[in-house]
């Protein structure tokens, strides 16, 4: 499995975000935080300035919606250019009706647990998922510290994933940085959104190319991803 890293924009120049999206060209994936100011307690932005993001750049978009009523939202963010549209179970009423909209509209569709959300509940919702997103801080605000308590999380939903022989991405997001991505590779995480990491640094393209390194070499020696 190939390693992905997803810088957020959440921690980039908002009046830039053009810009910020170049800056990271060599990233997988353009991660985009939507809160609503009711799901969490913070209001960043919605569907127009994804449609311009994703005119602006040739970087696929990662939607990441902390948002209520996302079986009613999320559409119309795969309508705005997205190629990946991550909701909350906690707050999705239907959340495999919801799922299969998303990829019948030809998206990836993606399910995310907050920190004291369980994932067992929720193993036969797998097949359904092309991606699952651990948090690991709450969602709502960056630059936060990782929450170490959920690297056995992430194991036992690595483990669900091999049980199963399902090709689904893990990623997560929160407090990934230079000082935690090698962990969550080793526990089973592939997907990784980072933030102040990527943004914080003086050259952003360059902060990418570490930590996928990083997390590359992590995952050679990570019993989970031997074999594949």
């Amino acid at each position: 499995m190939a390693v992905q890293i997803n810088p957020s924009i959440l921690s980039a120049d908002f009046a830039r975000l053009a810009d910020e999206a170049k800056a990271v060209e060599g990233a997988d994936w353009l991660h985009v935080d939507v809160m609503d100011n009711h799901f969490v307690p913070n209001l960043t932005l919605g569907v127009p300035v994804v449609e311009s993001l994703a005119r602006a750049t040739d970087t696929p978009l990662d939607c990441h919606l902390m948002i209520e009523a996302p079986d009613r939202w999320a559409p119309q963010y795969v309508e705005a250019g997205a190629g990946s549209v991550t909701f909350h179970v906690e707050a999705a009423t239907a959340p495999v009706r919801l799922a299969r909209e998303i990829r019948a509209k030809g998206a990836r569709a993606s399910m995310a647990l907050r920190p004291a959300t369980p994932i067992e509940p929720y193993e036969d919702l797998l097949p359904e998922l092309d991606m699952l997103l651990i948090m690991t801080v709450e969602p709502g605000f960056g630059g936060q510290a990782f929450l170490d308590i959920m690297l056995p999380k992430i194991r036992r939903t690595r483990e669900l994933i091999s049980k199963h022989g399902l090709e689904l991405w893990l990623q997560v997001d929160g407090g990934v940085s230079a000082a935690t991505i090698e962990r969550c590779a080793e526990a089973g995480a592939d997907v990784f959104v980072a933030g102040s990491a990527v943004y914080g640094a003086e050259d952003p393209a360059e902060a990418v190319r570490g930590l996928r390194a990083q997390a590359e070499g992590a995952m050679k020696s990570a019993a989970w991803a031997c074999g594949h």
